[in-house]
This record gives C-alpha cells, sequence and structure tokens, in this order.
C-alpha cells in the first residue's frame, strides 16, 4: 500500500497512530478535515505524508514562531530541504527572497497575521497548492475573537469557490469551538476526525494553599525531592523570573521563559531544556505549543488556568513518552480575581467602544484615537477589525458577548478546582467526552495516586549538583 510504503520510507514508522490513515485518506481525497487529537498523538503526520503524495505547495497557518520553527526542524531532520518559515526570525531581505521563490518550496508556514497582508495573499494565489494548514485550529476560537482577529479573516482566504482542501489540526476543541473552526475555515462538509482526549498516563492533583507565599514552598519543596524534567505555569513574567531565581538558589537548573524576553534567547532556553541542561522552566502561557519533549515528568500550575482548554493543552505537555507524568494546580481564593483581572485586560469597554469609534469617526487616526480611548494595541487591533464588520451598538454586544464567555471558562475552571469528582472525568467531559475514573494514579480526589516513582534518588540529586557546578563555572568566565 502507498500509504505504508511513504510512512515507512518518509517518516520511519512501520503503523499509523490512531485517526491518523483516515485522516491522510480523506485529505487525499480532496475533502476539508478536522482533526482532533490529543497533544503527542502525531497530528503533523497528518498534513506531512500527504504533502509528498501530492503535487504543489503545503501553505501552514501557525500561531507561534516557536511552533513553525519547531516544525521546521523536524521536516529538515527526515531530510526535506523545501521547507521555510516566513516569520520575524529573517531579516527584511531574507524575507523578500522567500517570498518571491515560494514555488520553490514544498511546505510553507505563516502566520495568519503574514498570511492575511494583501500581498502575501496574492503570491499565494500564484501558486499551486496541494492543501491548507490551520495549525493550532482552536485558537480561531479561543484567540481570534478577542486577541487576534486576523484568525477570523481566513474566512476571506477559503470562500473561494475553487480552492485547495483545507485540514483543520488542534488538540483541544468542544462543539463550539469545532462549530467556529467549520464557520471561520469556510469548510465544506468536513470529516471529523476525533481521538479520546484522555490521557492514561498522566494523574491529577488539585492542592489548596493560602497565598503565594504557601506556593512558592510547595513548588520549592517539591522540586527539591522529586524528578523532573518539569514546567511551571505562572501568571505573569515578573512572577516566572522571580520563581526560577528561588529554585535556582535551591541548587536545581532552571531558567525563565516569557514574551518579554528577546526571541534568540527564548530559543536557546527551550533548546537546553529539551536537551536536558535545565530540569525546570518558569513559563508563562507563551510556553509549550510546538515544543517536543517527550519526557516532561510534570507539570506544575501556579496559578489559575482561563479555560479547561487552555488547561488541557498545558497538561498535555507532559508525558508524552507515554511513561508516568504527574500534573498538579496550586489553588488559594484569590486566584479567581487574579485571572479575571488578566484575562479582562485588554478588553474595551462600552465607553471606551464610543469614544474610540467618535474619535475615528472625527478623522483622528487608529493609532492616536487609541492612545486617547486608552486602548491597549490589542484592543484597538480588535475594534478596528469588529467596526469593519458591525455598527457600534453590534461591537458593544460583540464585546459584551466576549466578557461572558470568558466569564463562563473561568466559572468552569473554578467548579474544577473546588469539585469533589475525579478530576480526570470532569476535565474531559468539559470537551462532551465521558470516562470512568482510572483503578490507580488516577487524581486526588479519588484519593489513588502513587508518588513513590517521583522521589529523586541520590544519583539524580548528585547529577544535578554537578550540573549546576558547571553551569555556575560557565557564568564566572563567561560573566
Amino acid at each position: 500500500m502507498e500509504l505504508q510504503k511513504v510512512l515507512h520510507q518518509k517518516f520511519g514508522y512501520e503503523s499509523f497512530r490512531p485517526g491518523q490513515q483516515e485522516v491522510i485518506t480523506e485529505l487525499l481525497a480532496g475533502r476539508d478535515t478536522v482533526a482532533i487529537f490529543p497533544t503527542g498523538m502525531g497530528k503533523s503526520l497528518c498534513y506531512q505524508l500527504p504533502a509528498y503524495l501530492l503535487d504543489g505547495v503545503v501553505i501552514i497557518i501557525s500561531p507561534l514562531v516557536a511552533l513553525m520553527e519547531d516544525q521546521v526542524a523536524n521536516l529538515r531532520k527526515h531530510k526535506e530541504k523545501r521547507v521555510v518559515a516566513i516569520n520575524s526570525f529573517l531579516s527584511r531581505k531574507e524575507k523578500e527572497l522567500a517570498l518571491s521563490t515560494m514555488a520553490q518550496y514544498k511546505f510553507i508556514f505563516l502566520s495568519p497575521e503574514m498570511m492575511m497582508q494583501q500581498h502575501v495573499r496574492q503570491l499565494v494565489r500564484q501558486l499551486q497548492i496541494a492543501f491548507f494548514v490551520v495549525d493550532e485550529a482552536h485558537c480561531i476560537s479561543e484567540w481570534g475573537f478577542d486577541f487576534r482577529p486576523d484568525y477570523l479573516r481566513l474566512k476571506e482566504l477559503f470562500s473561494f469557490t475553487e480552492r485547495a482542501p483545507v485540514l483543520a489540526l488542534t488538540a483541544t476543541a468542544n462543539k463550539k469551538v469545532v462549530e467556529d473552526i467549520i464557520t471561520y475555515l469556510r469548510l465544506r462538509n468536513p470529516h471529523i476526525q476525533r481521538q479520546p482526549m484522555d490521557r492514561p498516563a498522566i494523574s491529577y492533583r488539585i492542592v489548596h494553599v493560602d497565598n503565594e507565599s504557601a506556593k512558592t514552598e510547595w513548588i520549592s519543596e517539591r522540586l527539591a525531592t522529586t524528578i523532573g524534567p518539569g514546567v511551571i505555569y505562572v501568571a505573569s513574567r515578573k512572577r516566572a523570573d522571580e520563581l526560577s531565581a528561588i529554585i535556582r538558589e535551591r541548587g536545581i537548573p532552571t531558567a525563565s521563559y516569557h514574551g518579554g524576553k528577546e526571541q534568540d534567547e527564548r530559543s536557546i532556553i527551550q533548546e537546553q531544556f529539551i536537551q536536558g541542561e535545565l530540569e525546570w522552566i518558569c513559563a508563562t502561557n507563551a510556553f509549550g505549543m510546538g515544543i517536543h519533549k517527550d519526557d516532561i515528568r510534570q507539570v506544575i500550575h501556579e496559578h489559575l488556568p482561563a479555560t479547561p482548554s487552555a488547561y488541557i493543552q498545558e497538561v498535555g505537555r507532559a508525558g508524552r513518552d507515554g511513561d508516568k507524568a504527574a500534573v498538579t494546580l496550586l489553588y488559594s481564593e484569590r486566584d479567581s480575581q487574579k485571572v479575571k483581572f488578566i484575562v479582562y485586560e485588554d478588553l474595551p469597554d462600552e465607553q471606551q467602544i464610543l469614544y474610540y469609534h467618535s474619535l475615528l469617526q472625527s478623522g483622528t487616526g487608529s493609532q492616536l484615537a487609541a492612545e486617547q480611548a486608552g486602548l491597549s494595541e490589542i484592543a484597538s487591533r480588535l475594534l478596528d477589525y469588529y467596526l469593519e464588520q458591525f455598527d457600534v451598538e453590534n461591537v458593544i454586544r460583540q464585546i459584551q458577548q466576549i466578557y461572558q464567555v470568558k466569564e463562563k471558562q473561568i466559572a468552569e475552571m473554578e467548579s474544577y478546582v473546588k469539585s469533589d469528582s475525579c478530576l480526570r472525568e470532569k476535565l474531559v467531559q468539559f470537551f462532551g467526552e465521558n470516562i470512568f475514573p482510572a483503578e490507580k494514579d488516577c487524581c486526588s480526589n479519588c484519593q489513588n495516586l502513587d508518588d513513590d516513582w517521583l522521589i529523586k534518588s541520590e544519583a539524580s540529586t548528585k547529577q544535578e549538583n554537578e550540573t549546576l557546578q558547571w553551569h555556575e563555572r560557565l557564568h564566572q568566565l563567561l560573566g
């Protein structure tokens, strides 16, 4: 069979993972397809393999530079040279060269913002397209309405009668998210391939604490006595830097990762973590998408995630090798208010919307109007998109709906951390699935956790100290 042959020759695998072959078959038949596979279940193969069986270029629309770069590196590992990511890593000259030679590539990675630039769309239309891929397609629903409106503009790209098929890939999607994906990508009678979201190797724990100081103590003790590698998700850049410094003082190789660092620095930290030079990363939600590290043993959340989807995405980065992994969410009563402040920070209120609109109507430029209305860059970009679509009264209604959706999602996370029922069972229920609690190593509510496998051995502690000494010596040499 040709699929099996390409699978073995190009990728070195003997068999497909569940759902992969069905997605590839539908795509090769020219059908729009949505693939909902848990993290680590091989979504990338669903577009990489059929690309070799079809003529033309594959356009991959991807949300993050780190994700693009990781996918490019993965393809190059398989000896694929006809691949490019056109993003901010390229100089202006490199970007212009890549755009002018797009037809020479087999795989082209673009952000939604780059894809929707008029001159880029014109260049793409001149190509022979095998098919389009929208990676991390849940971002349409979760980021498009309030953060990155160019996701919603993708419908302009896919509305043409004659177009190549579209493959939407995501690890998480409830019924509403699937509907948004189909609507905003203009999918036509799509095949939907869904794999169960439960990750049996992961155990779940909620730890209730009094305050941030108690969280710091818990994390410090946890990392001193249990193994990594691991990721600690925190709510702010400042906290990521503070906490990583505290952990390093305990002799544990750790770094912070967030959007406030330069891109090159983030890439170095990411590579150090993947190669095992760093045992822990303290990160905002900027870290994770496209990080292919299979042996992450722990994920700790020091804050309340804003949505069940964000939470299941982030904990899904643990245990991708199929071995045991433990995830912990630390919760204090003030966390709900903190997450609401962060989530609503960039959303404009009714008064700001009306004032911004009146300034634009009077001829004020959008940048100056945004400053005078007290809008962030994100908020003004969002309003610019909605004001193109609706009158100002309907824009206000649209923003109010966004507030309501976010309130509902935060309420779902509050119900999760305060629940007495099985955490595993409750988490997948948010996505319309039902499972039975695991017989062992399920969750703290099921009270059947065994953490003996997590305890550090003397050998691992010695190796950790040697690694830290090596880093200290290097720091002394280089400053």
